[in-house]
């Protein structure tokens, strides 16, 4: 099994969803609604200097799901190159 968490902007969370479900991969997930923190993307931290928030997805899954799952983020990665989309895979 493969632990996958997705970190990314709530502005592109209908698009990976959708993705996901385009590919009928990630059908099972754990989503942590609000992410505040500080990335290589900058600040986000839901406040009034800081306003952008982000999400979380958790996917347990088999390698073969992963390796989609890993590359359907990355062609959502290339639509929003600037929303600091990032997935981690352990």
């Amino acid at each position: 099994m493969t632990r996958i968490e997705i970190f990314a902007n709530h502005s592109v969370e209908e698009d990976i969803l959708d993705a996901l479900a385009k590919e009928q991969v990630g059908k099972y997930y754990t989503k942590i609604p609000n992410i505040y923190g500080v990335g290589s993307s900058g600040p986000r931290m839901g406040d009034a200097v800081w306003p952008e928030e982000n999400f979380s997805l958790v996917i347990w899954c088999e390698q073969d799901e992963a390796e989609i799952i890993k590359k359907v983020i990355e062609g959502v990665k290339e639509k929003f190159h600037d929303e600091g989309i990032k997935l981690f895979g352990i």
